[in-house]
């Protein structure tokens, strides 16, 4: 994202905390040359992960062992709740 030195100085701190969440840099153009605000540290793109408490969480070794036979219906039919 490029923006000028006047946008960056009226939004300076909104800018600046997106640098910082998304990890992407942000080029400011001044005089006809351009500079770059980027993270000194490395983003990762794991931190931007949502927890989903619906899944299941567990060991994945359990749903193996799962009972399915109440939900079965005949060769290829399976109906779930």
């Amino acid at each position: 994202m490029a923006v000028t030195a006047s946008k960056l100085r009226a939004n300076i701190y909104r800018i600046l905390d997106q640098v910082l969440e998304t990890g992407l840099p942000v080029e400011i153009e001044r005089r006809g040359k351009r500079l770059r605000i980027v993270p000194a540290q490395p983003h990762r793109k794991l931190d931007n992960l949502e927890p989903h408490p619906d899944f299941i969480a567990g060991d994945p070794e359990d749903l193996v062992h799962l009972d399915w036979s109440a939900y079965w219906h005949g060769e290829d039919q399976l109906d779930l709740p």
